[in-house]
Protein backbone atom coordinates (compact mmCIF):
# COMPACT_ATOMS: atom_id res chain seq x y z
CA UNK A 1 0.00 0.00 0.00
CA UNK A 2 2.91 2.34 0.71
CA UNK A 3 4.28 1.74 -2.78
CA UNK A 4 0.93 2.64 -4.35
CA UNK A 5 0.68 5.81 -2.29
CA UNK A 6 4.26 6.78 -3.13
CA UNK A 7 3.64 6.14 -6.85
CA UNK A 8 0.49 8.28 -6.83
CA UNK A 9 2.21 11.15 -5.01
CA UNK A 10 5.18 10.96 -7.41
CA UNK A 11 2.87 10.98 -10.42
CA UNK A 12 0.93 13.95 -9.06
CA UNK A 13 4.19 15.80 -8.44
CA UNK A 14 5.45 15.17 -11.96
CA UNK A 15 2.21 16.30 -13.57
CA UNK A 16 2.27 19.49 -11.49
CA UNK A 17 5.28 20.85 -13.39
CA UNK A 18 2.99 22.44 -15.99
CA UNK A 19 5.12 21.64 -19.04
CA UNK A 20 2.11 22.08 -21.32
CA UNK A 21 -0.18 24.85 -20.15
CA UNK A 22 -1.33 25.75 -16.66
CA UNK A 23 0.19 23.64 -13.87
CA UNK A 24 -1.88 20.94 -12.24
CA UNK A 25 -1.79 21.27 -8.46
CA UNK A 26 -1.45 18.02 -6.52
CA UNK A 27 -3.74 17.45 -3.54
CA UNK A 28 -3.37 15.04 -0.63
CA UNK A 29 -5.19 14.25 2.59
CA UNK A 30 -4.85 11.87 5.52
CA UNK A 31 -7.49 10.93 8.06
CA UNK A 32 -7.55 8.93 11.28
CA UNK A 33 -10.78 7.55 12.68
CA UNK A 34 -11.39 5.97 16.08
CA UNK A 35 -14.49 3.87 16.67
CA UNK A 36 -15.79 0.75 18.34
CA UNK A 37 -13.99 -1.35 15.71
CA UNK A 38 -10.62 0.23 16.49
CA UNK A 39 -8.46 2.80 14.78
CA UNK A 40 -8.46 3.17 11.00
CA UNK A 41 -6.31 5.31 8.75
CA UNK A 42 -7.29 6.57 5.32
CA UNK A 43 -5.83 8.86 2.73
CA UNK A 44 -6.41 10.45 -0.63
CA UNK A 45 -4.31 11.87 -3.44
CA UNK A 46 -5.33 13.73 -6.52
CA UNK A 47 -4.81 16.67 -8.83
CA UNK A 48 -6.64 19.96 -9.37
CA UNK A 49 -6.67 22.17 -12.46
CA UNK A 50 -9.05 25.12 -12.37
CA UNK A 51 -12.54 23.92 -11.44
CA UNK A 52 -11.73 20.24 -12.10
CA UNK A 53 -10.47 17.94 -9.33
CA UNK A 54 -9.58 14.26 -9.77
CA UNK A 55 -8.70 12.10 -6.77
CA UNK A 56 -8.24 8.60 -5.45
CA UNK A 57 -9.11 7.59 -1.88
CA UNK A 58 -7.31 4.78 -0.10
Amino acid sequence: MKRILLALITTAGLTACGADGEPIRPTAGVGVSVGTGGVSVGGSVGAKSGPVTVGVGL
